[in-house]
């Protein structure tokens, strides 16, 4: 696919441990010719943790995509009226922020931006990174599996037999969900295997 000329609104919600896993993957969107705008999460944007920190996050995102970070609700608002993106990730997407988009709440940059996606019925594509998914927030998945112009990056079981409910998507397929989003489709198969432990 050619992606210039195409926006990616690309957010970051709080899986610490995905962060290194998914920078690559920014950079594919940049390299294919997409203009890539972050969107950050408040954890994202004031969290050091063992996985970097977060200046060091920041300053990657502005240095790889040549764009100036959305990291709050009144900068992500105008997204709506403006139609700023094409389509929009969110990698990694987390349980809170699943649970929190399938119930409708809007308290975040990330959520606020997801929120105009859907509002101007453009794509929206989740990677999730869970250790609930197929505990408790299995039914907020399920709500937005049905969800109209919400597509899933291919996920499965990382770790079934020590965190038998978490799910995480093959954040490498981030592209490929994009591509077809964009066409109106779902990635196939959706549901892998992706055991990352023995």
């Amino acid at each position: 696919m050619n992606w210039q000329g195409i926006t990616v609104g690309y957010a970051l919600s709080g899986s610490h441990c995905t962060l290194p896993e998914i920078m690559p993957q920014i950079q594919r969107f940049v390299d294919a010719g997409a203009n890539v705008v972050p969107v950050v999460s408040q954890s994202v944007l004031t969290t050091d943790t063992r996985f970097g920190a977060s200046a060091h996050w920041q300053s990657e995102l502005t240095r790889m995509t040549g764009n100036e970070i959305i990291s709050t609700i009144v900068d992500a608002e105008p997204l709506g009226p403006s139609k700023r993106f094409d389509v929009m990730i969110i990698a990694p997407c987390t349980g809170n922020t699943t649970s929190k988009l399938a119930n409708a709440m809007t308290d975040g940059p990330v959520l606020m931006a997801a929120k105009a996606q859907m509002r101007n019925g453009r794509p929206l594509v989740l990677a999730i990174s869970t250790n609930d998914g197929l505990g408790l927030n299995a039914a907020n998945i399920a709500r937005l599996l049905v969800a109209k112009n919400i597509f899933f990056v291919p996920f499965g079981q990382d770790n079934p037999q020590q965190k038998p409910n978490s799910l995480v998507a093959r954040m490498d397929l981030a592209i490929d969900t994009c591509e077809a989003a964009l066409q109106g489709r779902q990635l196939q198969p959706m549901i892998i295997e992706r055991f990352l432990y023995a």
